[in-house]
């Protein structure tokens, strides 16, 4: 077990905690959410940083680091949208694209044995859903309209590298079957 495989590890062991502190009815529970959203967010740009620079990038890790990533927006869009923070079809939105991938990846995996590494468009889209989800929590008195905005702004860049993630499968399945 290698540094940024065990942060990724420490970033999944975060989501039930980002979970338990939201909704754990304090009165500072969504400034709480977001610092341990913030916290996974570091170590998941550490995690990234010491695997390419130590050279530790592993299988295991392309595959926990998405993961990890993954869960982590997936329950805070859940909560938020549970809070009434964000819109129900922006977090169905959210959830398909990120059941349509991980499935992918899993098919990619049973046929190559590996995943897709990170392009820039998605960790781009990791770090404004990540934006939203804090901006959302910390500023209660946020506009309808400011909200919406930085709501379309996260699912079109989310959207867009499902598309250049899509792009890069088909490239890779058609290179193995030649």
């Amino acid at each position: 077990m290698n540094i940024p495989n065990a942060l990724s590890i420490f970033r999944l062991l975060l989501v039930p905690v980002f979970a338990v502190v939201f909704f754990s009815g304090r009165e500072d529970a969504y400034q709480l959410a977001a610092l341990v959203y913030l916290v996974a967010s570091i170590s998941d740009g550490l995690d990234g940083y010491i695997a390419r620079h130590c050279h530790l990038v592993t299988k295991l890790g392309r595959i926990l680091d998405p993961l990890a990533d993954k869960f982590m927006a997936a329950v805070a869009l859940y909560c938020i949208t549970a809070a009434g923070l964000l819109p129900l079809w922006a977090f169905i939105v959210f959830a398909c694209k990120e059941l349509l991938m991980g499935l992918g990846a899993l098919v990619l995996y049973k046929k190559v044995y590996d995943v897709l590494s990170a392009n820039y468009v998605g960790k781009a889209a990791t770090v404004l859903v990540f934006a939203v989800c804090a901006a959302l929590l910390l500023f209660k008195g946020i506009s309808h309209t400011a909200a919406s905005i930085m709501i379309a702004m996260a699912l079109g860049l989310s959207v867009a590298a499902m598309v250049l993630y899509l792009i890069q499968y088909i490239r890779l399945i058609r290179q193995k079957k030649l």
